[in-house]
């Protein structure tokens, strides 16, 4: 399937911003089931930007502004061909080691009643059969959290979001991912884009998990839809959490009351969408 990505992210300021740094990961990778045939990132002070891979093996593109300016454009888009793998994710250069990922973050940390659905799907042990103890947790989560838009916000954590019982396919992921570290399984989120082809709400941005089951290697499970990723999804980064893996972070000097827009249209190529 060739899928079409536009990811447009608009910032707006109230008052004049003297210097902005911005960290893109805005790249897919290609690898076993997802080439990249096409893409290109607009962004101001992209044409001397510095190129590299982070600790987790994504591309980074480093971009730096020094003009006053009252808001900032980044445009990302292309052409993406993909195959269903069944969730496998294999092909990827991977440059940090699998326990990496065993470590518990702010927005991962599990409380008692993370640990208490842990051990709902583990009883209390490492699984025998990951893969069947991870799918498991995958439709545990997708039960224990509806997906409702608007019901959390960036800095909402796991354990909040187990609590308030809804969120979206953010909250699932930490969720799923603080979950089966207790477990003892590293897990890792991803960040990238879902063709739904359904009238169901969801997002095109999208997020999801990937657990290590040996023999298999890296395998993706996605709560808020109750799937592993087809050819429908698109990865883009991966990240201990959600800060860590997202399309772009920075900063800027000046720039008060900052607005925020991010538009994303993702559609199968020759295709209208759904």
């Amino acid at each position: 399937m060739k899928i079409e990505i536009r990811h447009i992210t608009t910032y707006r300021y109230a008052t004049l911003a003297r210097y902005a740094i911005q960290s893109l990961r805005l790249t897919p990778p290609t690898f076993d089931g997802q080439d990249v045939r096409a893409w290109t990132i607009e962004a101001p002070g992209f044409e001397t930007h510095i190129s590299y891979r982070d600790a987790l093996g994504n591309q980074v593109h480093l971009t730096t502004l020094d003009t006053p300016h009252d808001g900032i454009v980044i445009e990302a888009s292309g052409i993406i061909e993909t195959e269903d793998r069944a969730g496998i994710v294999r092909g990827l250069a991977e440059v940090t080691p699998r326990r990496v990922f065993l470590r518990e973050t702010p927005r991962t940390a599990p409380d008692k009643a993370i640990r208490d659905l842990a051990k709902s799907v583990s009883h209390g042990r490492v699984p025998r059969d990951p893969l069947d103890c991870l799918h498991s947790l995958m439709r545990t989560v997708g039960d224990a959290v509806s997906y409702e838009i608007g019901t959390s916000h960036a800095h909402t954590t796991a354990a909040e979001a187990l609590s308030e019982g809804k969120g979206v396919c953010q909250d699932h992921a930490h969720v799923f991912i603080s979950a089966a570290r207790v477990i003892g399984l590293p897990a890792r989120y991803v960040n990238g884009y879902f063709l739904s082809g359904t009238l169901a709400p969801a997002e095109a941005h999208h997020a999801w998990a990937e657990a290590w089951v040996d023999g298999l290697g890296w395998v993706g499970f996605d709560p808020a839809n109750g799937m592993c990723p087809t050819e429908r999804y698109v990865r883009l980064a991966c990240g201990f959490d959600a800060a860590s893996a997202a399309p772009i972070r920075g900063t800027q000097r000046g720039g008060e009351n900052e607005d925020l827009d991010v538009r994303v249209e993702v559609e199968q190529q020759g295709a209208q969408q759904q």
